[in-house]
């Protein structure tokens, strides 16, 4: 994450003001979602890009269970999102759940929080997901590519990317 969100964009000029914000009414949300990705024949609906990140607190060992929009990219699930407190508990390597409508699995998350690495995943999840990238401030360009300098200024703003390889 850059040390002054001010600083130039090196891409040029967003075409966003950045990640939309957390909305009054996001706990109420989250919980019909993880209700609906619960329901079998629903969830293979609603649960096509979504799944339940079942997160371990790691003071308080409670867990926490996160909706979450993925990509599967090569062998991993990549999530993008922005630095909420949550994904604190998924650094140095962490065993998560996700549950994608069936039993839970098992894999280890790895946060990339440098600038490489953020933009050049965001882009593959921006791809992949129009809903995810426009909820986490990522327009397109006239050819259909994503704006670099959008997702420079999710970075800058505590974007982050989770990938999940399964163990």
């Amino acid at each position: 994450m850059s040390d002054s969100a001010s600083s130039e964009n090196p891409y040029g000029t967003p075409t966003t003001t950045g990640p939309e914000p957390i909305r009054s009414f996001q706990a109420q949300l989250n919980t019909l979602i993880r209700g609906l990705l619960k329901v079998p024949l629903l969830s293979g609906i609603v649960g096509k890009r979504l799944a339940t990140l079942h997160v371990v607190g790691r003071k308080s060992g409670a867990v926490y269970d996160v909706p979450v929009a993925y990509t599967v990219h090569g062998g991993d699930l990549l999530i993008g999102t922005a630095l909420r407190p949550w994904v604190k508990n998924l650094r140095g390597g962490a065993q998560v759940r996700l549950s994608r409508g069936r039993a839970p699995e098992t894999f280890t998350a790895t946060v990339f929080t440098d600038e490489q690495h953020v933009l050049e995943l965001f882009a593959v999840i921006a791809r992949d997901n129009k809903q995810n990238a426009k909820f986490n401030g990522i327009g397109y360009l006239p050819d259909g590519e994503p704006s670099k300098a959008d997702i420079y200024q999710t970075w800058q703003q505590g974007g982050v990317v989770i990938a999940l390889t399964p163990r």
